[in-house]
């Protein structure tokens, strides 16, 4: 049974940094579509960044060179480095899992099979 737990959330001023880590179990980071996504409050689930199987790295505009997705396969543990946040960043964080090496689109959700529970990032100005 694969399990994504995240943890690293919380609650920051405007220009901070927080880092997310998103564990695995019964689930090889290595060699699959990885991402995070983000819902901010009352809106729709929205794709943060993604890391494909050759380990290329992939942002939304509205993060990139803000945040970094990286992943720790001797740890199976996923991460996002974010920083420079800003209030418009607060939302709920979940990271999510492929089962397959290759996938169409890695911004889509119907790409990935797992999910974590989510965690809450608040920013305030």
């Amino acid at each position: 049974q694969v399990q994504l737990v995240e943890s690293g959330g919380g609650s920051v001023q405007a220009g901070g940094s927080l880092r997310l880590s998103c564990a695995a179990s019964g689930y090889t980071y290595s060699n699959y579509v990885v991402g995070w996504f983000r819902r901010p409050p009352g809106k729709e689930r929205e794709w943060v960044a993604g890391i494909d199987s050759d380990d290329s790295t992939k942002y939304a505009d509205s993060v990139k060179g803000r945040f970094t997705i990286s992943k720790d396969n001797d740890k199976n543990t996923l991460y996002l480095q974010m920083n420079s946040l800003k209030p418009e960043d607060t939302a709920t964080y979940y990271c999510a899992a492929s089962r397959w090496r290759t996938v169409p689109d890695l911004r889509e959700e119907v790409e990935y099979n797992y999910w974590g529970q989510g965690t809450q990032v608040n920013v305030s100005s």
